[in-house]
């Protein structure tokens, strides 16, 4: 079988276009293409006047040998690669052995304890928020209600701060295993629509992750694993040996009780501020990384879809029009725009009292009114956070903090009108797009909540976008602060081994110990990480 790519066909392409484009690229007849299936679907929107369909298709051609040798040096035909994914390792019958920990259940914790579960260790999970059920109830506690549970919000709970969000499925890692087709399958298997085996840029939406995220712990509980729910974990016990080195024993919980475990992965997502303390007071090495923080940005989709597909908008194959964007300022920042949800809502996103976090969701069917991006800038340690390994949590805090107050202390969020914002004025009105955000925002001049370098570079960036994108720089467009929780504000350094640098048994993964950014990057680095610890309890 041989793979295909970057064959484009019009917008309105007929069925049998397809077939036919495969002959003509190959330069074979039609009874020589004895099959095909679509590997890979996306768009090229460049010309907007020419929006054209893009495919990646697996091929079965009679004389396979001959048709790839013509195209010897083209990068665009080659043999299909195997995306089959294939344990590593695998228990002995009835194992009995040390049970790896798992410690949170968000797309990272829950992949690399199916894989456990999948290769027969039954491991345990540890989940310091609620069930994804009870965890959406309390969510939407804080968006209609603003009373936050700190245990139990978009942050902490079953699924991690994936699931209110936009659910998107792609990332930019390199993947030569295709770990994230492993993803991806298993996703599918739990109830999320085939599509995303194909599309260029998949994605689920929340309420059908919500269920997904259940249908997984289904199976990791029918293959052996146990999820503990509301449990937290308050205190890592670390043996020293005599020669220096360190290594796991067990796990202190909050309902007291003491979990002896020697084989721990660390999957506590972005937010889990109190673990990275107690980690650093561990001694377990940390380092501050950079992240990036700003404001929300909505538009109306329309504005959108409008300036990315032109007469084209509307279009059910296209659906809602996304955008990326980035531009390196005169200050020596970048700006650029981050978890762009077309359709979508901001959203409260905060996960400790008296602070505001913004955040970005959309359903499967992006189908609200608002598209939302994340409008934010670089920062570094060495230039704006120097103070230590936890320097950047303070500094997330600090900003929270004053988002709060200028929201009015009451968990809405400070808002701006672009228009303002450019004029250097606090807004007062809302005027012809209408925020999302729940519980509310409230008008005035973000340069309250924002360091002054963050508010230059987006007075710089906004206008070079709307030139890129007619409508972005419009004046009555709402931007709503503060997009804080871009990635985590720390790494816990790990070896080759993938183990702590200095810890031995403690496995940090995915995007809290600052080794991904997102659920698909998030996920296949919780099945690398596992897939380290088992080779340790059964050598391959």
């Amino acid at each position: 079988m041989l793979r295909l790519n970057e064959l484009k066909l019009p917008l309105d392409h007929a069925l049998e276009d397809l077939p036919r484009a495969i002959c003509a690229r190959l330069g074979i007849t039609p009874d020589a293409l004895e099959s095909y299936t679509i590997a890979k679907r996306g768009n090229d929107a460049r010309k907007k006047s020419a929006i054209k369909l893009v495919y990646a298709v697996d091929v079965v051609v009679k004389n396979e040998a001959a048709v790839l040798a013509a195209f010897v040096g083209d990068p665009q035909l080659r043999p299909t690669p195997d995306t089959g994914y294939r344990f590593v390792t695998q228990a002995p019958a009835n194992y009995n052995g040390p049970r790896p920990v798992v410690i949170g259940a968000g797309p990272c914790g829950i992949l690399a304890a199916l894989v456990l579960a999948q290769m027969g260790f039954r491991p345990i999970i540890i989940e310091r928020g609620k069930a994804v059920r009870e965890r959406t109830k309390d969510t939407w506690g804080l968006w209609r209600r603003a009373v936050l549970n700190p245990e139990s919000n978009a942050q902490f709970g079953e699924g991690g701060a994936g699931t209110f969000s936009d659910g998107k499925l792609y990332s930019r890692i390199k993947d030569p295993r295709h770990l994230g087709r492993k993803v991806l399958v298993e996703f599918v298997k739990a109830g999320a629509p085939e599509e995303i085996l194909t599309e260029a840029h998949p994605h689920i939406g929340t309420f059908r992750l919500v269920t997904m995220v259940m249908s997984i712990r289904e199976t990791i509980e029918a293959l052996g694993g146990e999820y503990r729910f509301q449990t937290r974990v308050d205190d890592f016990d670390i043996s020293t040996a005599a020669d220096g080195s360190r290594s796991m024993r067990g796990l202190h919980l909050s309902n007291g009780e003491y979990l002896p475990a020697e084989h721990v992965i660390m999957a506590v997502g972005h937010s889990a501020r109190d673990t990275f303390h107690k980690l650093h007071d561990r001694g377990v090495h940390i380092e501050a990384k950079p992240f990036a923080i700003g404001v929300r940005i909505e538009h109306p989709q329309s504005w959108i879809d409008k300036a990315r597909y032109g007469a084209s908008a509307g279009n059910k194959i296209l659906g809602a029009a996304a955008y990326s964007l980035s531009h390196g300022c005169s200050n020596g920042r970048t700006v650029y725009s981050f978890c762009m949800c077309p359709g979508g809502r901001v959203v409260a996103a905060t996960s400790e009292e008296g602070r505001v976090v913004t955040n970005g969701m959309s359903q499967y069917s992006r189908a609200e009114f608002n598209a939302n991006s994340g409008l934010v800038v670089d920062i570094t340690p060495d230039r704006d956070y120097p103070g230590g390994p936890l320097a950047g949590i303070a500094f997330q805090r600090h900003w929270e903090s004053a988002a709060f107050i200028a929201g009015g202390s009451s968990y809405k969020a400070p808002g701006q009108k672009v228009g303002d914002l450019l004029a250097r004025q606090a807004s007062s009105e809302f005027g012809v797009v209408t925020p999302s955000y729940q519980p509310g925002v409230h008008l005035t001049d973000l340069s309250q909540c924002l360091p002054d370098f963050v508010m230059e570079a987006l007075r710089e960036a906004i206008p070079v976008f709307g030139r890129q994108l007619p409508g972005y720089d419009h004046p009555d467009v709402v931007l709503t602060g503060v997009e804080t929780r871009t990635s985590s504000p720390v790494r816990i350094t790990r070896g080759r081994d993938l183990q702590s640098l200095n810890t031995s048994g403690l496995y940090p993964a995915g995007e809290g110990a600052g080794y991904a950014g997102g659920i698909l990057s998030a996920a296949v680095d919780g099945i690398k990480v596992a897939e380290a610890l088992a080779l340790t309890l059964a050598p391959a």
